[in-house]
């Protein structure tokens, strides 16, 4: 009904027919708002290319940036003042959103964007009651993960490990990183996978989380607890007084973390897949977990739609790099675009990612979220007693419980999180 009614009041304030993606735009002068992850300045390539489809457009797009994007979107669509397209990195919000009708599916002439495994396709039950399967996002910028990086004078020592876990409201997640990617690594993409989408018992990821711990742990000799301590009251990436980056402390050498973070180092900073690290053959050799930013829409209408399409084209992610200082070119699926020369550290994950066989998304994000947030609170109650036995019996144990309870909430749609990476043969 939700939908119908805003049919019904779109078009009768446009007095236009109504189309498949919506009502025909007889606003087309009003502003279309984007809102998204990006702050703190890591907007301004973004903002620039928008600005540029403007300018072919015709049309005014205005970019609205918060770090709490999951509460702010929420609260829009409470108040039914949703934005026009919203950016987000968690495809399980999203399948939340596509389950509710907030999003909506993508239309035939952009559905090409919707390039897996970040965007895979979704089975929903319409208001009558019928399945349909859609695509609901497409990606308009993706980063490898899997990756550890330190400074060329750390490389090939044994790693000092940096450890942040503090990210406002989704503090946690530099932790499920870990658990997951050491989780690939060692078990391969078909478990992964399996386990990720709900298939597979919170039991299973019992060694990846006492692998974990026995890293932390190899950096003293306190069983790990004082870099756990150190993990729980630093942020991600935040030094303070205007300084980003854990490797410029000084007091580590090696941090796990995604393709992003290059933004905040010189080309002395570089990276290597986390296979390398792992004392025994990994099972997934050139496995990847990557993560995306995921366009979809949530109101409707001939400018929404088009202007999905032209943040997914080739001229926008010119435009997008162009903007951008090198060391925050961003990864397209496919490739980095512009022609400006790469970094080398930008160059270095290019050439990972064109090296990666099988490349799976980030587990956490696809996840139900109320799973997810779970997940982080637990990696943060971890890192108190990392090698504690007992502790990790039980929080491994309320992890499945709400598996368990998602599961009856039939909330695992996504199926099909790992796939090739783009450019590789099937």
């Amino acid at each position: 009904m939700k939908r119908l009614r805003a049919l019904l009041a779109c078009c009768l304030l446009t007095a236009a027919a109504v189309t498949a993606g919506g009502c025909s735009d007889a606003a087309e002068e009003r502003t279309l708002v984007v809102l998204g992850p990006w702050t703190d300045g890591e907007e301004r390539p973004f903002v620039a290319a928008l600005r540029r489809i403007g300018e072919r457009t015709g049309r005014t797009y205005v970019y609205k940036g918060t770090r709490s994007l999951r509460e702010t979107l929420l609260a829009q669509l409470q108040a039914d003042a949703p934005p026009d397209l919203a950016i987000l990195s968690s495809p399980g919000d999203l399948v939340e959103y596509a389950r509710t009708g907030d999003a909506y599916p993508l239309l035939e002439k952009v559905a090409g964007a919707a390039v897996p495994p970040w965007a895979p396709t979704l089975t929903v039950e319409s208001e009558r009651g019928e399945a349909r399967t859609h695509a609901y996002w497409a990606p308009v910028r993706v980063d490898l993960k899997s990756l550890v990086w330190s400074r060329g004078a750390s490389a090939g020592k044994e790693p000092d490990w940096c450890l942040g876990m503090g990210s406002g409201a989704t503090s946690g997640w530099p932790g499920t990183d870990w658990v997951e990617d050491l989780l690939l690594q060692r078990m391969g993409f078909a478990q992964y996978e399996s386990w990720a989408t709900g298939k597979t018992s919170w039991q299973s990821t019992r060694p990846a989380w006492e692998e974990w711990g026995r890293l932390l742990a190899a950096n003293g000799d306190d069983d790990g607890k004082a870099l756990g301590a150190e993990g729980l009251r630093s942020s991600f990436e935040l030094l303070g007084n205007g300084r980003y980056g854990l490797l410029n402390r000084g007091d580590c050498t090696h941090e796990h973390q995604g393709s992003f973070i290059r933004r905040h180092y010189g080309d002395d900073v570089l990276p290597e897949p986390t296979a390398r690290f792992l004392g025994a053959r990994s099972a997934g050799a050139h496995v990847y977990e990557v993560s995306g930013d995921l366009a979809a829409v949530f109101k409707p209408s001939a400018a929404a739609w088009d202007l999905l399409g032209r943040l997914t084209s080739r001229e926008a992610r010119e435009d997008w790099a162009k903007a951008a200082k090198p060391a925050e070119r961003p990864y397209f699926p496919g490739g980095t675009f512009g022609s400006v020369p790469l970094s080398r550290s930008t160059r270095a994950v290019q050439d990972l990612f064109d090296g990666a066989g099988q490349i799976c998304l980030d587990a956490s994000d696809a996840m139900p979220p109320t799973l997810r947030d779970a997940f982080y609170r637990a990696v943060l109650e971890f890192l108190g007693a990392p090698r504690s036995s007992a502790l990790l019996t039980r929080l491994l144990e309320q992890l499945e419980a709400e598996r368990q309870l998602q599961l009856k909430e039939d909330a695992f749609l996504l199926d099909d999180l790992c796939d090739n990476a783009p450019g590789q043969s099937p």
